[in-house]
């Protein structure tokens, strides 16, 4: 039995409406401790790099957030075996993603001059999150909770590397995938 297209792009809209929900609680422990952190201990007239602290600070704590919601619920049937593997793959990928968003955020801050409260979020909160989950949700989906990377045997065992995955009766997609084949091989 072959997926649909339909199928294909039911699941694929399911797991980004997963990865939303869960960015969008991410996005909440984001927004609260970065301005909290802004208008506080690390208000940009105390600390000259205040801002980019704050960023820094509420974004590991959201990326921490992301993982868990994400390794548990939005790609949970794909989780790999190997955990800090895993994880450390998925804190590569958002650190990436961080990345963005405090380059725009220090981009319009430093560059720009745009140095309000309101500005500050604009660029880190919307432009920079909206820039950062694209990037992360396709790195997500196809390299750090890739179906093939989900601990199936590989064709000549471990010490082989990449492989190819060896389940009886089926094929692999071009995504990497395994499609059950209609009827079992012989």
């Amino acid at each position: 039995m072959s997926i649909t297209l339909k199928q294909r792009l039911l699941s694929f809209l399911s797991q980004g409406l997963k990865f939303g929900a869960v960015g969008a609680l991410g996005f909440v422990v984001d927004f609260t401790v970065f301005n909290l952190l802004r208008t506080t201990v690390l208000d940009s007239a105390d600390v000259h790099a205040g801002p980019i602290y704050a960023k820094v600070i509420s974004t590991v704590l959201a990326i921490l957030v992301n993982w868990l919601g994400n390794r548990y619920w939005t790609f949970s049937k794909n989780r790999q075996n190997h955990t800090a593997r895993e994880g450390l793959e998925f804190l590569a990928v958002s650190l990436v993603g961080m990345g963005i968003g405090i380059a725009c955020l220090w981009f319009s801050h430093y560059v720009l001059g745009y140095t309000s409260v309101l500005a500050d979020n604009i660029s880190g909160n919307v432009v920079g999150l909206l820039l950062g989950a694209v990037f992360r949700f396709t790195l997500y989906r196809y390299w750090v909770f890739a179906p093939s990377r989900n601990g199936a045997p590989v064709a000549g065992g471990a010490s082989a590397g990449i492989g190819v995955p060896v389940v009886t009766g089926a094929a692999t997609t071009r995504t990497g995938a395994i499609r059950l084949a209609a009827t079992p091989e012989r």
